[in-house]
């Protein structure tokens, strides 16, 4: 038992690929416990910047900086009072938020966070991510039709028209970056991992493939992922204004919590999509650019003396804070968290840990940069319209990504011939 664990450390795979079961249950939940600290820590950096964009302070009162306010919002979630309409369909109000929390959740089964961190690796890795994520819609059409009221109805029934209108562009646009792989091989793969690693043999992120095409795919993509995870300004079907909370508005306590944690996971999950078909996944900056074994060694640093500073600034502040009896537990507490993320710096730089572990803080720093765009989006525009709404779908984003499908294979296709032309003039003439 012992050789059946410890073997899988020296293997370049996933436990999934490995058929090790005991790693395969570790991974399942490291990852559940990730998402749902990423879920409690977005909820903390969304206030803090949406304040500092609308010039507010944002959460102060619980903790340093307002760092324990999520968990004292999950604590008020879990002990309010869980009301369900008197004419509801009681099973289906009940099974749809574990729909749609157990859809968000499924599909990280294939994220790669390292080409070894990672559930396992499917042939049909994008299709099942996209596939699962799209149940989804389910989940919120069920909490619409459960609740026996108009308003919830009219809410999911926006939902699904608008992520299917949007999962079209979105899912032609992920083809495009499919159809990039095959360059060098000659054969497409829909591998998540395989992807990555077909960047890295390209030596280019497919974002800046074909030159604009790549960048058009992932502005398309990230459009329609907004729409995708119902949010600013794509945030129809939960439009306060009109139908007061949409599907959202019979569910109170810990239910609607679940659909918050699937909102946020969900966001994550379409970030980790886009992360790993246009920015590399796990691959550090310029990986062939600045290659050899002091670039390497020096990158594997940055994760432990990002943590070290993140813990200086921590301390910095809570010098800072003013000596007042009242501000003591701040002061304390922030104190607190920037010695806990120095040492945890600190780890990071030992050899055995930073080559494990750089991976993972690569592809998160991308995912977190998709996760800030949602929350500029939020801050900046207005909401549309749904007439407007559909018409972007429809009128724009669908033509586009079809357009950039057919760049795509006009440009691979023109590129595979010259190639071709250049080996055969070559090899005839030697």
């Amino acid at each position: 038992m012992i050789e059946y664990i410890l073997g899988y450390l020296h293997s370049d795979v996933t436990p999934g690929e490995a058929g090790n079961l005991f790693w395969v249950t570790v991974y399942v939940l490291l990852v559940f416990l990730g998402i749902s600290v990423g879920v409690i820590f977005m909820n903390w950096f969304e206030r803090k910047v949406m304040a500092h964009m609308q010039v507010r302070i944002g959460p102060m009162r619980v903790g340093p900086h307002g760092l324990l306010q999520p968990v004292a919002d999950a604590l008020k979630l879990i002990i309010k009072e869980d009301l369900m309409p008197a004419h509801a369909d009681k099973i289906v109000f009940w099974f749809a938020p574990v729909c749609v929390v157990m859809t968000a959740f499924c599909g990280f089964i294939v994220v790669p966070f390292g080409r070894t961190h990672a559930i396992t690796d499917m042939n049909i890795g994008v299709l099942f991510m996209l596939g699962v994520s799209s149940l989804g819609v389910l989940g919120v059409i069920m909490a619409g039709w459960a609740s026996n009221s108009q308003y919830p109805l009219m809410g999911s029934l926006r939902s699904g028209a608008q992520m299917v209108s949007y999962e079209v562009a979105m899912c032609m646009s992920v083809v495009s970056a499919v159809m990039m792989t095959s360059l060098v091989t000659g054969t497409g793969t829909m591998s998540m991992i395989g992807i990555v690693q077909a960047q890295e043999q390209q030596h280019m992120w497919f974002a800046f493939s074909f030159f604009p095409v790549g960048l058009t795919a992932l502005g398309v993509f990230a459009i329609a992922m907004v729409a995708e995870t119902n949010r600013a300004p794509f945030d129809l079907p939960e439009a306060e204004s009109e139908l007061v909370a949409g599907f959202l508005t019979e569910y109170s306590g810990f239910r609607w919590s679940l659909f918050f944690l699937a909102e946020y996971a969900g966001m994550m999950a379409v970030s980790a999509i886009a992360t790993t078909l246009w920015l590399g996944g796990w691959l550090r900056p310029f990986p062939h650019l600045l290659g050899g074994a002091n670039w390497d060694t020096a990158f594997s640093l940055v994760p432990g003396l990002g943590f070290i500073l993140l813990g200086a600034l921590c301390l910095f502040y809570a010098v800072k804070m003013p000596k007042l009896r009242s501000m003591r537990g701040n002061l304390l507490g922030l104190a607190g968290f920037g010695a806990f993320l120095a040492a945890m710096g600190l780890f990071m730089l030992l050899p055995g840990v930073r080559t494990r572990v750089q991976d993972i803080f690569w592809f998160t720093i991308k995912v977190g940069f998709f996760m800030y765009l949602y929350i500029w989006y939020r801050t900046t525009f207005p909401r549309y319209r749904f007439d407007q709404l559909m018409k972007i779908g429809w009128k724009f984003l669908l033509p586009i990504s079809i357009a950039v499908v057919v760049l795509t294979a006009v440009i691979g296709v023109r590129q595979e011939l010259l190639a071709l032309l250049f080996s055969s003039w070559f090899g005839g003439r030697r």
